[in-house]
């Protein structure tokens, strides 16, 4: 399986090639491309202010670029939070995508996206500060009227970026049961 699989708020750091490695351990191909071109940040303010710099439409069209050379093979989208965001975006504008994998963020969805039975599967702290119970509620109906076939696992008492070991949201626990239901998606697709 091709999987793109984009970094938070927080930039291309050692914990998404940490995750890039365990999906390749189990058989899949890996990009991971850098979207703020080798900056990084200790903090979700300083993150904040990468990507403001950076612009969110330049972003996108980061993304769009690196997905661009692979997504003719069908690719799965995979990203955290922030990175989440750009892979439904990009999962959603694109018919061949495979599927969807979420952990720890969402987006909002485009008025008329439609997919075909898009499977997707988002894994989120309970609760979560950027995710909202009410939002995930409306997040969760919407990603269905798409056409989605949509799986959402929730984390009670972990932090927002729980699967980032460097983080201090960090939840061995919560993040060692994300990455065994992730992993058994991914060899459904």
């Amino acid at each position: 399986m091709d999987i793109i699989l984009f970094h938070s708020v927080y930039g291309l750091r050692p914990a998404v090639n940490a995750a890039a490695d365990r999906l390749r351990a189990s058989g899949h191909q890996v990009h991971v491309p850098d979207l703020y071109e080798g900056q990084t940040a200790d903090t979700a303010e300083e993150g904040q202010e990468l990507l403001e710099k950076i612009g969110r439409d330049e972003l996108l069209k980061r993304a769009v670029l690196a997905a661009a050379p692979h997504s003719d093979k069908g690719l799965v989208y995979a990203g955290f939070s922030l990175g989440g965001s750009v892979a439904q975006t990009l999962a959603l504008g694109d018919d061949r995508a495979r599927g969807l994998l979420l952990l720890h963020g969402t987006s909002d969805i485009a008025e008329g996206a439609t997919v075909d039975e898009l499977p997707v599967q988002l894994h989120v702290a309970s609760p979560d500060p950027f995710e909202s119970d009410d939002w995930l509620n409306v997040w969760y109906l919407r990603m269905q009227r798409t056409g989605a076939d949509v799986e959402v696992y929730r984390y009670p008492g972990a932090g927002h970026l729980y699967t980032d070991a460097e983080l201090p949201d960090y939840d061995e626990k919560a993040a060692e049961q994300t990455w065994r239901v992730a992993l058994g998606f991914l060899d459904t697709l």
